[in-house]
């Protein structure tokens, strides 16, 4: 006797994670919609931002960024990320060292690990877990804004203070201090 023919139904693919390649791409093709970039207001007082649909269950944010501002410095702990200016020209100034996760207040750096990047419009990066910077705007005069994703999407963003060589630990913030 023969068995019965069983039908197999194909199993839900699992879906890789977004690579730091993915979010960059991403953040490349945001940054080049004008219109998305012409409708985020802007506030000549304070950063604006909108939160955006990521790819791959990402957390992605369109930033405004009056003159004269920045983040200070920070990592956005265990997630990969990519950022690009889409309008404006932005700084990044970042840390070539790979910090201890926890258990830390101060840190000595070393000499050699700064890095400066110039993001002018079309420019951007992407970055891996633990990456450390800050991002400013030093323009006196122009607005500049950004796209941003990261994933997973952020457990907590660490704020660090800098005194030459110093790097203090200050504060731990969590998504609902900033959603």
């Amino acid at each position: 006797m023969s068995q019965p023919a069983v039908s197999a139904t194909p199993s839900a693919q699992a879906v890789a994670p977004p690579t730091q390649a993915d979010l960059l791409d991403y953040v490349r093709r945001v940054a080049a919609d004008a219109e998305a970039i012409a409708s985020l207001p802007l506030d000549p007082e304070g950063r604006t931002w909108v939160r955006l649909e990521g790819p791959g269950g990402s957390e992605a944010w369109l930033i405004g960024w009056p003159p004269g501002t920045g983040t200070g410095w920070h990592d956005h702990a265990e997630s990969i990320g990519a950022f690009l200016t889409a309008a404006g020209e932005l700084k990044e100034n970042s840390l070539a060292a790979r910090l201890p996760a926890d258990g830390w207040q101060t840190l000595e750096l070393s000499e050699g690990v700064d890095r400066v990047r110039q993001l002018p419009t079309g420019k951007g990066r992407a970055f891996g877990q633990h990456h450390v910077h800050e991002v400013l705007n030093e323009s006196a005069e122009n607005h500049a804004i950004s796209v941003h994703a990261y994933y997973p999407p952020l457990p907590q963003i660490r704020r660090y203070s800098r005194s030459g060589p110093i790097l203090r630990l200050e504060h731990v913030e969590r998504p609902e201090d900033w959603q």
